[in-house]
């Protein structure tokens, strides 16, 4: 790589990040402005997690076929065309005057993030050469998401004291500049795309489990509202997944080939994915209730206080490159998951008038521990993957990592519920996320291995190493 395409790459990479940061803050302001948001607008309480829970739909049940759509039509394409319908459907949710127009720009604002991440983290896979320099990209990349989730509820804290609706304004502002560089800046690779048509059949089935596997996962949350609806979602998502496969078997042009499902690393990567973003979105959403409703903390003092978690915002590019080179993915990843796990426990005995400098320890913990596991799941869940696949390969992370929050929201209500109010309430559902993070470090275990002799290579320094061998035998 020349000295001129490094720096185009740079600059690539610097817009793409850009993206992804949108995504992560644009997730987390809207968490932080949902009580200020309830109270302007009157939406009840199930209005108001529909709201959370449309945007989920959108982005799990859409982002696999996104992956795939980025694959065959263009990564570039995908990515700038997606990226408008998101500037517009989030200044759609700024002037929202009720509920159902928010919940409208929600879902489509989730649709148009589906799109757009995978052919994104596909963007940035082709700007680099695989090795040392993709690495450190992908560590840049995984760290600047991080932070768009942990940073994003600082800055919903400060945009909800000017109103509400800042919290869509801004990512329109932000987008709108992400759009002119993205235009002035990115290309697709030279490679050749898929051959072949669109599966139509394939892209229907797959499209609507997602989005009743979504809407099943959301309405765990409620266990009491329709038990036997919520099982038969569930079933119907299983039924139209169990379809997509018969279809996919029979395509001459699959959406997704299933060879690439029978990579065992590339499925320990996603499993891990879903289980760290559960455990994540489990913690900061009773996190955020511990410091606000139990403390009485506002939306700004709720996002200061986790502001020490984007410490991962720092760490990611210059850390963990570097262990990843020298450990290999799979051991940085099992410390990232450990050190979570230690982290959420050590909020367990949190109590009414914990010091912050009690709770420093555990939110310190974390950031770290995110800094260790986001890139190396980033980085192993495209390595050694096809580059005419790279787009689906970033349709099932994110796909898992929805999924994982999804699931991890779901779990902590429950649990919490049924536990009781307050504190009592609180603390079971802290069990959840130290769970998920306990069995993300055991799925993630299966990819330790002792290298054969000395100056051997690390252990599983890509995880999914067998994935373009499994990709060709689909």
């Amino acid at each position: 790589m020349t000295a001129s395409d490094a720096g185009r790459a740079r600059a690539v990479l610097l817009v793409l990040c850009g993206a992804i940061f949108l995504e992560g803050i644009d997730v987390a302001m809207l968490n932080v402005a949902l009580p200020a948001i309830r109270a302007d607008l009157g939406l009840s309480t199930g209005m108001l997690g529909g709201v959370v829970s449309a945007y989920v739909l959108g982005y799990g049940g859409f982002m696999l076929l996104g992956g795939r759509a980025a694959d065959l039509l263009g990564h570039r394409r995908m990515f700038v065309s997606w990226l408008a319908v998101f500037l517009v459907f989030s200044g759609l949710g700024g002037f929202a005057p009720g509920g159902w127009v928010l919940l409208v720009a929600r879902f489509v604002t989730g649709v148009a993030a589906a799109f757009m991440a995978p052919a994104g983290l596909a963007l940035v896979t082709s700007a680099f050469p695989d090795g040392p320099a993709r690495t450190r990209a992908l560590g840049v990349y995984a760290g600047t998401a991080a932070g768009g989730f942990s940073l994003g509820v600082v800055a919903g804290g400060v945009l909800v004291s000017f109103g509400w609706r800042w919290v869509f304004f801004a990512p329109v502002v932000l987008a709108a500049l992400i759009l002119v560089a993205a235009l002035a800046l990115v290309r697709d690779p030279g490679g050749e795309r898929p051959a072949g048509g669109f599966d139509v059949a394939g892209a229907g089935a797959l499209t609507g489990a997602m989005l009743l596997l979504a809407y099943g996962v959301v309405r765990l949350e409620r266990p009491g509202d329709g038990p036997g609806l919520t099982a038969g979602v569930l079933a119907g998502g299983l039924a139209l997944l169990g379809l997509f496969g018969a279809v996919e078997r029979r395509s001459a042009s699959p959406l997704v080939r299933l060879g690439t499902l029978r990579s065992a690393p590339l499925v320990r990567v996603n499993v891990a994915a879903l289980l760290f973003l559960a455990a994540f979105a489990g913690f900061q959403f009773l996190a955020t209730l511990y410091f606000q409703e139990v403390r009485g903390w506002s939306a700004l003092q709720t996002g200061l206080a986790m502001l020490v978690i984007g410490v991962d915002t720092v760490l990611a590019p210059v850390l963990t490159p570097r262990l990843v080179a020298r450990f290999g993915n799979a051991r940085v990843l099992f410390g990232g998951l450990v050190l979570a796990a230690a982290a959420y426990a050590l909020f367990l005995p949190v109590g009414a008038d914990w010091t912050y400098a009690a709770m420093l320890p555990a939110l310190l913990s974390l950031g770290v521990a995110f800094s260790l596991a986001y890139g190396p799941l980033t980085m192993a869940a495209t390595e050694g993957v096809a580059e005419d696949e790279q787009g689906l390969a970033g349709g099932l992370l994110y796909t898992s990592m929805q999924f994982g929050t999804a699931l991890g929201l779901s779990a902590v209500t429950a649990v919490s519920v049924a536990a009781g109010s307050g504190l009592d309430g609180l603390r079971a559902g802290l069990v959840v996320p130290v769970a998920a993070a306990l069995l993300g470090a055991a799925v993630t275990a299966f990819g330790l291995r002792t290298p054969a002799g000395p100056g051997a290579a690390p252990p599983d320094a890509a995880l999914p190493a067998d994935a373009s061998r499994a990709v060709s035998s689909g």
